[in-house]
């Protein structure tokens, strides 16, 4: 994210951890939405407490509890493991705040660069099995009124003597209470797991046993096109994990098209 990311050390020995941006930043927005879902949120040990936030001087800023910390492993035979998934648990029984934005809003760059790609003449079966399943895919049964965090990955899942935290709603917003599990499983494949292995870590979240087979399957190659473009035209330095994303995302396809 651009912005300032800061950890402030106070004279009694105190740790917070500081994000702000400005009010010109195209990120604007996402710092707000952050603030919104933690303000919504509250004491939820699920996330690092927000302390204070404003908006004023040209800039929006939040402060935090400062979390020490790794990030979750999610490898075969991780110790992680159950405590994430229980995490998954607890997240799709959340709540949105008032007038939180639909996930169909941060679906739309989703569906743009899925539709750049499949414009194109290449890319062969892959493509033409993308084609075929977004076909079928309805976007009304991500709808829902659930917190979704949207961004889960290794990075925004911080292991602590707290537990496990979950860092940076600046894409939270409101769907269908599977969104987060399946959003997630990609990385389980891209950590080492088999597209079963990983969809069997998830059988045991009513949220993903209740979840439509046509809409998994269609967010699971918008997650994966993204990734792919992104992979493609998007910054240098961030190429290569993007394709590593990509082809566990494309593992996951071909393994639920079989």
């Amino acid at each position: 994210m651009p912005g300032l990311a800061a950890r402030l050390e106070t004279v009694g020995n105190g740790r917070f951890f500081l994000k702000a941006v400005p009010l010109d930043s195209p990120a604007r927005d996402l710092y707000l939405r952050e603030a919104e879902a933690n303000s919504a949120l509250g004491g939820d040990a699920i996330a690092p407490l927000m302390l204070w936030w404003s908006v004023s001087h040209g800039w929006v800023v939040m402060v935090f509890e400062y979390v020490e910390g790794r990030e979750a492993d999610l490898s075969p035979g991780s110790s992680d493991l159950p405590e994430v998934t229980a995490l998954l648990r607890r997240l799709a029984s959340l709540t949105v705040w008032p007038d939180a934005p639909p996930v169909a809003r941060n679906m739309g760059a989703l569906r743009d660069k899925a539709g750049a790609l499949l414009a194109g003449r290449t890319g062969g079966e892959h493509r033409k099995l993308c084609r075929t399943v977004l076909e079928r895919f309805d976007q009304d049964s991500v709808a829902g009124d659930r917190l979704v965090h949207y961004d889960l990955s290794p990075g925004n899942l911080r292991i602590s003597g707290g537990g496990l935290k979950v860092l940076d709603w600046s894409f939270a917003c409101a769907g269908a209470d599977w969104l987060d599990p399946a959003l997630l499983l990609p990385r389980f494949i891209e950590a080492g797991h088999t597209p079963a292995q990983a969809e069997a870590l998830m059988t045991a979240l009513p949220a993903w046993r209740g979840a439509p087979a046509d809409g998994v399957t269609g967010l699971a190659v918008l997650w994966t096109l993204f990734r792919e473009y992104k992979a493609m035209h998007g910054p240098e330095e961030l190429r290569s994990a993007r394709r590593r994303a990509a082809d566990a995302g494309r593992a996951w396809i071909e393994y639920r098209a079989a």
